[in-house]
């Protein structure tokens, strides 16, 4: 059985780059992780240092036009999804990709949802980098969550948006076992005023990534993570956090401690 992890938070938080970040750690733990960039503006891919050929949506295109005989619909996406995994080392990439025209969102997640049930199985740890509108927890890409991680950078902003994530996910309709906020790109912890808005919520924060110089360079250059995550501190705030949310290769469990 699997640990699914969902990531969100709004745009520029750094919320892929933790993704990858995430996956690489992950990968210490036990093998083998599936990635999703569930997140038509995403470049999860870039981050994860890896290429891929197809997206749920380009099959999904496809599909409109013929579905070859003697399958079924079903069959096909199943087939065709598979054929659609990127494969990295001990780790592989599903990318739900941009869906044309009005409507379209709906149906690819809804592949992706059907898919992820099934082929989440064959993997120790899922790792899913949302959209930053938590639309994707709203039309219940994945059935249940294990951990639920919101990221959001030291502003007001920011958390703001993450309180929003946290009041979405909660009326979504989705069982999640745990849900935590990241402070990322933080020089400290935050003042009194935020401190007392978070707590106000309930929700309950997980950790603080300190800002590192290096990493922003490079993610805004589109750079992989994997060479920075043994050599900088960053590193040890993403190690700290996963021990602390306990997560543990079969058991399918993230509890804060």
């Amino acid at each position: 059985m699997s640990c699914i992890i969902a990531i969100a938070g709004k745009g520029g938080v750094g919320k892929t780059t933790i993704s990858a970040m995430l996956v690489h750690y992950l990968l210490t733990i036990d093998k083998p992780v599936l990635a999703v960039d569930a997140d038509p503006n995403s470049n999860l891919n870039a981050a994860l240092g890896m290429e891929y050929e197809e997206t749920i949506a380009d099959i999904r295109e496809e599909a409109k036009k013929k579905i070859p005989e003697n399958f079924s619909k079903s069959e096909f996406f199943s087939l065709r999804l598979e054929e659609a995994i990127a494969e990295g080392n001990g780790f592989d990439l599903l990318v739900m990709g941009r869906p044309e025209g009005p409507g379209c969102y709906c149906a690819v997640n809804n592949i992706l949802r059907e898919y992820l049930a099934k082929i989440s199985k064959k993997y120790q740890f899922v790792v899913i980098d949302n959209e930053a509108g938590m639309e994707h927890l709203s039309r219940r890409t994945a059935a249940d969550i294990d951990l639920l991680l919101l990221i959001s950078d030291p502003t007001m902003v920011g958390i703001g948006s993450a309180i929003n994530a946290f009041n979405t996910a909660k009326s979504a309709g989705i069982k999640i076992k745990e849900i935590s906020l990241i402070i990322n790109k933080s020089k400290g912890r935050l003042d009194p005023d935020k401190l007392k808005l978070i707590e106000e919520t309930g929700l309950k924060i997980g950790g603080y990534i300190d800002f590192q110089d290096a990493i922003q360079k490079n993610s805004e250059k589109g750079g992989s993570v994997k060479a920075e995550i043994a050599s900088l501190a960053v590193f040890d705030s993403i190690l700290a956090m996963t021990h602390q949310l306990s997560l543990r290769g079969r058991k399918a469990e993230a509890i804060l401690s």
